[in-house]
């Protein structure tokens, strides 16, 4: 388990405290900065239904408080930590079992006693969210803790202190409404709406904003969100959470930095931001599943993507090729758009979804505003979404370049443009 630091207890309370409302203060102040947005008009289909974050964060910020007097895991030895982490996981996965069967409780056909049995499902499945949301608060904790001693321990850290410090909240997710030009792919507008929007009630906000207004629209879920304190997805992959809350916590600290605080200046500026959060969330999460929990460490991904309709046995020559596939696509719409040929782009994207459909992967919808949203997460090679978009390759050339995770956040924060970036690869090492 990481070590202390020797600052006397009381203190690093006290300056924690005043990080944590310094980081509060300032990131809920930028969290308003693009109030001007000429596309104002478009939220006419999206304005009942968008995510009030200023409440969500009022409430968040008052269940961390209690979290933070308490510092329960404190009193927790290693071994007590690591068994709260099995308690929580096998609590998530017993909630979402009795969901599920609410759910086929619900919709079975001639089943028996279905009123009684609703009834005791939903008994059951309060008691035990109950139970799970006591658990959330401390478990929480843990992995702040966690992630920050990492951090302290990569540089990120002065006393043994990391600012901001890192705060994230286990909640149900708000869906991004994201909305390019149909004539090329760029984001234009990002805003957060409501969780469990269903697909007919997507539907009807990007029609509306299509047919209207001539745009390109998606709302589609989200895994983080980078609110103060930090919004993260209920998982059962303890894996997948630490890389998230690390992801987020990077955009956090890239608030402070010129690259952060351009982030929305154009979508190269975004994909730099997303594919450096990528990269430092992978970096850092990985670390602390080595030093701290190595019995959750996954198993090394596969290469490729094998198609979900694939059946074991079959020739390596059918692999199904998620990466490549999408890159094909992105490229082929990338030079369509270019030619002016709009329509003939939203054709072929369709094709394209059902094609991919049809090898396993339920895609709802494959539009420009589905590129500008997949395509900024580039810290993975192969294009993807990204097509050949050299900004992600850029960024993954100076992060190979670097010596540690310190150096090339201190190189690449610094960075207001891709003109940037690219002098940066130039200068020496």
């Amino acid at each position: 388990m990481p070590h202390e630091d020797n600052v006397p207890w009381t203190f690093r309370k006290i300056l924690r405290l005043e990080l944590v409302l310094v980081a509060m203060l300032l990131l809920l102040t930028g969290s308003n900065a693009a109030l001007w947005d000429p596309l104002e008009a478009l939220r006419k289909y999206s304005r009942n239904v968008e995510f009030d974050i200023s409440a969500w964060t009022v409430q968040a910020i008052a269940e961390k408080g209690i979290s933070a007097a308490l510092k329960s895991e404190k009193f927790l030895s290693f071994e007590e930590q690591n068994a709260l982490v099995d308690a929580y996981l096998q609590q998530v996965d017993l909630v979402n079992q009795l969901n599920t069967s609410l759910e086929e409780a619900v919709a079975a056909p001639e089943l028996e006693d279905r009123a009684e049995k609703v009834a005791e499902l939903q008994e059951r499945l309060y008691a035990q969210k109950q139970y799970l949301a006591g658990l959330a608060n401390i478990f929480e904790a843990v992995v702040q803790t966690h992630t920050e001693h990492t951090l302290a321990e990569m540089g990120f850290g002065w006393g043994g202190q990391v600012f901001p410090p890192v705060l994230y909240k286990i909640s149900d997710l708000p869906q991004n409404l994201i909305v390019s030009p149909r004539t090329e792919i760029r984001t234009v507008l990002s805003l957060n709406l409501l969780p469990g929007l269903d697909t007919l009630q997507k539907e009807v906000i990007e029609e509306g904003i299509y047919t209207e207004f001539d745009y390109s629209a998606l709302v589609e879920p989200i895994g983080g969100l980078s609110a103060y304190p930090a919004m993260v997805m209920q998982t059962t992959s303890f894996s997948w959470l630490v890389e998230t809350v690390a992801h987020e916590w990077m955009h956090n600290y890239l608030f402070f930095h010129p690259l952060g605080i351009r982030y929305d200046v154009n979508p190269q500026m975004r994909t730099i931001n997303e594919t450096v959060a990528g990269l430092a969330g992978t970096e850092i999460g990985n670390t602390i599943l080595m030093t701290t929990f190595p019995d959750k460490l996954p198993p090394m991904a596969a290469p490729k993507m094998r198609s979900k309709l694939q059946e074991p046995g079959e020739e390596a020559g059918l692999v199904f090729d998620y990466r490549a596939e999408m890159r094909q696509t992105r490229l082929q719409v990338d030079a369509l758009l270019a030619a002016g040929k709009v329509d003939e782009a939203e054709r072929y994207m369709e094709m394209r979804r059902q094609f991919f459909w049809e090898h396993g992967y339920l895609i709802r919808k494959i539009n420009q505003a589905y590129f500008a949203f997949y395509g900024s997460y580039a810290d993975q090679p192969g294009g993807g979404a990204a097509g050949a978009d050299p900004v992600g390759t850029a960024v993954r050339k100076l992060w190979a370049e670097s010596s540690s995770l310190k150096e090339f956040v201190d190189r690449v924060s610094a960075v207001r443009s891709y003109a940037d970036l690219l002098a940066l690869l130039e200068q020496p090492n």
